[in-house]
């Protein structure tokens, strides 16, 4: 055989192994009726439960489970309690991990309407002072523990990173960032691709833009972006939301 078709070759399977090991990492890993759970690297997972809506339907909502050495944290509850007591007893036996924490990324019931279920199983949470005095105002339940612009927690060997850039979808709205893996969970202050502006009650259109533009200069690295709803992605889905609300 040629030197050129040996090498032709070995790109080949080179290449397939590549492809074979971005899609063993990637894909749903657990569904019920209530819960769908995606593996979207190789130690990070995207949590979706479900919310009725009267102005939207039956909202999908997601959050992020980063794991390291068997130990996890979670980015924003599921939607209720059953639910969360679902995602905790998964983690639990099908990654045999200890959830050290569990960080809600702003107060609507999209990240804490799961709260009690880990509080009752003694899992610390953490969230912005102002996602607390907003739960508190609304009668939510309420994160345990407080930070003010940026909190670091460890996994494992590894750690996260839970920071606020400014307002957006809320006056609190947080990101969290795994460095290792370059994940960014954005919350629903990113948008999936083709997104509309969704829910506006409670957001600062006129920062919107500007917020993720901060988040974007904060983690430049970004490989995968998870949004509050919809499908995850790469980084332009910083650049589709800031696109969205430029102008407002």
């Amino acid at each position: 055989m040629k030197r050129s078709a040996v090498i032709l070759l070995l790109l080949t399977v080179l290449s397939h192994v590549s492809f074979s090991q971005k899609t063993s990492e990637q894909g749903e890993v657990y569904k019920s009726d209530n819960l769908i759970i995606t593996q979207i690297s190789a130690d990070s997972y995207m949590h979706t439960s479900f919310k009725q809506t009267n102005d939207f339907g039956n909202v999908p909502c997601n959050g992020l489970i980063v794991i390291n050495n068997n130990e996890a944290i979670v980015f924003d509850t599921p939607t209720n309690d059953k639910t969360a007591d679902e995602l905790i007893g998964w983690i639990n036996d099908s990654l045999r991990c200890k959830i050290n924490a569990v960080i809600p990324t702003h107060f609507h019931d999209d990240c804490l309407g799961g709260l009690r279920a880990f509080t009752e199983k003694n899992i610390p949470s953490y969230s912005s002072y102002r996602t607390i005095k907003l739960a508190e105002e609304n009668k939510s339940a309420v994160p345990g523990n407080g930070f003010t612009d940026s909190l670091i927690l460890s996994v494992g060997n590894e750690f996260i990173v839970a920071k606020f850039l400014g307002e957006g979808h809320t006056k609190d709205n947080i990101v969290g960032y795994y460095p290792p893996e370059k994940v960014l969970f954005g919350g629903c202050l990113l948008k999936e691709i083709d997104a509309s502006k969704g829910y506006l009650g409670d957001a600062n259109v006129k920062e919107w833009s500007a917020t993720v533009k901060k988040v974007k200069n904060e983690f430049p690295e970004v490989k995968v972006v998870v949004p509050g709803h919809g499908e995850f992605g790469d980084s332009s889905l910083l650049d589709y939301t800031i696109q969205l609300f430029r102008n407002n």
